[in-house]
C-alpha cells in the first residue's frame, strides 16, 4: 500500500512539471497568435526632463502613437482610440485595452490594428491619384476662400479615414485640396458616411480652430438658440421618413447616449431617459413637415441645434417614430413592416436612370430611391449659413470680435440624383 502510494506520488511528480510546461507552451503560443493580429509599436521609454535629470517625463498613450506613427491621420488615431481598438501591455502576458489620456510606464507596449500598416501616406495617394479622381474631387466644391473650404459630399464617401478604408474626403483633401497652401484642408465638423451635403473644412489652422469653436459653442448654447432668427451658424437637412409625425412642426429635446457592441467595434446611439448621466450628450433638433403622399413617406426639414452623432437619425427614429429612409441601424424594424411600395409604374419612367454613371471611388448616386427594393440613406445638408470667417481673420481689432457683425456665407447643396428621384415620386 506505502509502495502504490509512493509510485503515484512519483507520478504525480513527474507529470507535474510536463503539465506546467504544456500550460506555458498554450500560452506563449496563444500569444503569438494573438500579435500576429497586431501592430506593435516601440516599448515606450521615458526620457529625463529637462528642468530635472532625474525625474522621467510621461506621456498618454495617444501621444506615444502619434509620436511613432506620424504617417497616420490624426483623425484615424482618434478614432481608433474612441472604439477601443487600441491595446496596451504592461507584462508578457496581460494585453488591455487603453484609453488616449492614460498614462504610460515604461517599458509599456501599445497594439494597434494591424491594417494601419497599409495606410498611405498623403503624398503616395496624390502620386496614386488620376486626374479624372482629382477632377471629381475639386468638383465637389461649392465654396473656396483664403479661410474657408466648402464641399457636396457624396454619399458613401467617408469624412474620416479608418481601418480598412481607402478613400476619404479628409485624406482627398489634403491630397488634392492644397491649392498650393502648406496646410491641408482640417475638418471642424462630420457627416455620416451614407449622409450627404454641405461640410465645411478650415484651410489654416487659425480658420479651423474658429470655425471648430462655432460648431463647438453652437452644441453648448443650444438652449438659448431656441426660437432665435439670428443664429450664428444655422444648418437645414433634407430627409424623407417613413410615416408622418403627428404634429406638422416641434422641437425635440432628447439626450443621447452611445452603447459600445460588437465587442468593442462598433456603437449605436440611442435616447437616454436619465439626462443626469455624465455618458448623457443634450440633444435638441428642430423639425417641419415639408410634404407628403399617398405612398406613406414624409419629406421633413431638420434643423439640428446641436451637433451630436447621428442626432438627426435617432430623433426621427426613436423620438418622432418615422426612421429616415434607407437607415437600416435605427430603423430595421420599420423597414421590415413597411415593406416595398409597389411603384413598377415610374421605375421605368427614363432609361438613363438605369444607366449608372461610373463615378471614381466606387460611388453611385442614380440607384438608391424609393422606387428600388433597397433604398439608400435619404437625409441631405442641403443649406447652410455661417459667419464668413476670412472677411472676420481681415477685420479684427481685438481680441472680443463680435462674428455677428461680419457678413454672412449662405450656402445651399443640391440633392443627391437618388433623393431627387424620390422627391419626383412624391410629387413634393
Amino acid at each position: 500500500m506505502a509502495a502504490e502510494s509512493i509510485r503515484v506520488l512519483l507520478r504525480v511528480r513527474v507529470l507535474r512539471p510536463s503539465s506546467w510546461s504544456a500550460r506555458h507552451f498554450s500560452i506563449t503560443r496563444q500569444l503569438q497568435q494573438e500579435n500576429n493580429k497586431w501592430h506593435t509599436l516601440p516599448p515606450f521609454s521615458p526620457t529625463p526632463t529637462s528642468l530635472n535629470a532625474s525625474s522621467s517625463a510621461s506621456t498618454t498613450a495617444l501621444k506615444w502613437v502619434l509620436r511613432c506613427c506620424p504617417h497616420l491621420p490624426k483623425p484615424l488615431v482618434h478614432k481608433l482610440f474612441r472604439l477601443r481598438q487600441v491595446r496596451r501591455s504592461s507584462s508578457p502576458s496581460i494585453i488591455k485595452r487603453v484609453a488616449a489620456k492614460d498614462t504610460l510606464s515604461s517599458g509599456d507596449t501599445i497594439f494597434l490594428p494591424l491594417s494601419v500598416k497599409h495606410i498611405p501616406t498623403e503624398k503616395k495617394l496624390h502620386s496614386d491619384l488620376t486626374p479624372h479622381q482629382i477632377q471629381f474631387v475639386r468638383s465637389l466644391i461649392l465654396h473656396k476662400d483664403p479661410s474657408v473650404l466648402i464641399l457636396n459630399k457624396p454619399p458613401g464617401m467617408p469624412v474620416q479615414g479608418g481601418i480598412n478604408i481607402k478613400w476619404s474626403l479628409d485624406v482627398l483633401a489634403a491630397a488634392c485640396l492644397n491649392f498650393e497652401y502648406p496646410d491641408s484642408p482640417r475638418l471642424v465638423h462630420r457627416l455620416d458616411r451614407d449622409c450627404s451635403g454641405i461640410l465645411v473644412m478650415g484651410r489654416t489652422q487659425t480658420s479651423a480652430t474658429i470655425l471648430h469653436s462655432i460648431f463647438k459653442e453652437k452644441t453648448a448654447t443650444a438652449s438659448d438658440d431656441i426660437g432665435a432668427e439670428n443664429r450664428i451658424l444655422q444648418r437645414r437637412y433634407i430627409a424623407l421618413v417613413i410615416g408622418c409625425p403627428r404634429r406638422p412642426r416641434g422641437l425635440i429635446t432628447a439626450s443621447l447616449g452611445k452603447v459600445v457592441i460588437d465587442n468593442g467595434k462598433s456603437d449605436r446611439i440611442t435616447i437616454v431617459d436619465n439626462s443626469s448621466l455624465l455618458s448623457s450628450q443634450h440633444a435638441v433638433t428642430e423639425y417641419r413637415v415639408i410634404g407628403s403622399s399617398s405612398h406613406g413617406y414624409t419629406w421633413l426639414e431638420l434643423y439640428p441645434l446641436t451637433g451630436r452623432k447621428h442626432q438627426l437619425r435617432v430623433h426621427c427614429a426613436e423620438v418622432l417614430g418615422t426612421p429616415i429612409v434607407g437607415d437600416y441601424k435605427y430603423g430595421w424594424q420599420a423597414h421590415k413592416k413597411f415593406g416595398h411600395c409597389n411603384l413598377s409604374n415610374v421605375e421605368d419612367s427614363s432609361e438613363e436612370l438605369c444607366k449608372e454613371e461610373i463615378l471614381p471611388f466606387g460611388l453611385t448616386l442614380n440607384k438608391g430611391s424609393i422606387s428600388e427594393r433597397s433604398p439608400r440613406l435619404h437625409l441631405h445638408c442641403k443649406q447652410i449659413v455661417l459667419p464668413n470667417i476670412y472677411r472676420a481673420l481681415q477685420d479684427v481689432r481685438s481680441p472680443h470680435y463680435d462674428l455677428n457683425q461680419v457678413g454672412a456665407l449662405t450656402l445651399a447643396a443640391p440633392l443627391p440624383p437618388y433623393m431627387q428621384r424620390s422627391w419626383d415620386i412624391t410629387d413634393s
